[in-house]
């Protein structure tokens, strides 16, 4: 991999939690391991920290010869830090080199994240936001050999915000019409228990329905995530939505006054966090809470909410 001289080439980064995180201000300590073969000369070997998101998608470019004339590319990129510390390197000459025995070499390095309002660690289907550290070694007469691997950045939210804990409600209905009869009205009130939670957790969603229709409801859940990629100054812009595996409770029949149903939905832990610090991209949540009625439209309540980092501090920036 690395050519004659350097070979088996690791780098490991001490975990700072059981998540393996890391966030805005953080140490990041670790150890360069290789071996080398015979004698080689070393010019310096530096570690780097990069912060960055960029987003692309195309549009137009239907079948046919104008294909690649009207195919347009749209971009962006927000660069938020590249910080470079240097391992090894000869204090002589500037041109100077180390010579290093044959045998193993392991280096420790320190390293530290800035202090920045830096959103959470994302890959979506048109952009990314991707934070790596890199290592380089550089030899007299060779290309600077490299090893990099990706840091999960999470953002630090302040979870003293009391709106984030405070029930989110809403309600919707709708009458069902067949040939030139309407059925009574079918109503649900849908009530989340708070506005944040944390990728694994399950919530717990209040529906009160009331089925004055002529047939037998059923009310379920899922979670849905919305991503939004936009150019350097929002000009443009794309969106992708996903939904998760719904889950249902218990039907209501028809002609029933009021019932009370409990739905739990487990988040999936691998969600990515809530992105609202982001120019060029965002990442947004809703509890889609519906009645399903075969052969007839759902009756919908969208409850926003937001995923952050189970070990947010309480003095971290706030949500915007």
């Amino acid at each position: 991999m690395f050519g004659s001289g350097i070979k088996n080439l690791s780098v490991s980064v001490d975990r700072l939690n059981e998540k393996n995180t890391f966030s805005s201000g953080d140490q990041v300590t670790g150890r360069i391991s290789f071996e080398i073969t015979k004698q080689t000369k070393i010019t310096s070997i530096t570690v780097a920290l990069a912060g960055v998101a960029h987003v692309h998608w195309s549009t137009g470019g239907g079948g046919g010869r104008r294909r690649r004339t009207t195919r347009k590319h749209h971009s962006a990129k927000m660069e938020y830090f590249n910080y470079k510390g240097v391992i090894l390197q000869e204090n002589g000459a500037v041109r100077g080199t180390t010579k290093l025995s044959p045998g193993t070499h392991v280096y420790p390095f320190t390293c530290q994240l800035p202090q920045g309002d830096f959103p959470s660690t994302f890959h979506g289907t048109s952009g990314r936001i991707l934070y790596t550290l890199k290592v380089d070694i550089y030899r007299p007469w060779h290309l600077s050999k490299n090893f990099e691997t990706e840091l999960n950045f999470v953002h630090h939210i302040n979870t003293n915000l009391p709106d984030l804990w405070a029930p989110l409600s809403g309600t919707n209905s709708m009458t069902l019409c067949c040939l030139c009869c309407a059925s009574g009205p079918l109503t649900m009130t849908a009530t989340v228990e708070k506005k944040a939670f944390i990728p694994g957790e399950t919530v717990k969603i209040n529906c009160n329905i009331s089925n004055g229709s002529f047939t037998t409801a059923t009310p379920k859940a899922r979670l849905e995530q919305k991503q939004t990629f936009y150019t350097q100054r929002r000009e443009r812009h794309i969106q992708a939505v996903k939904r998760f595996k719904s889950v249902s409770g218990e039907p209501v029949v028809a002609h029933t006054s009021v019932v009370q149903t409990e739905i739990r939905l487990t988040i999936p832990s691998s969600a990515y966090l809530t992105i609202s610090n982001c120019s060029i991209l965002e990442v947004e949540y809703k509890i889609e809470v519906s009645l399903s009625v075969r052969t007839f439209p759902d009756v919908t309540v969208l409850v926003p909410i937001i995923l952050y980092d189970g070990s947010a501090h309480t003095n971290s920036l706030p949500l915007s």
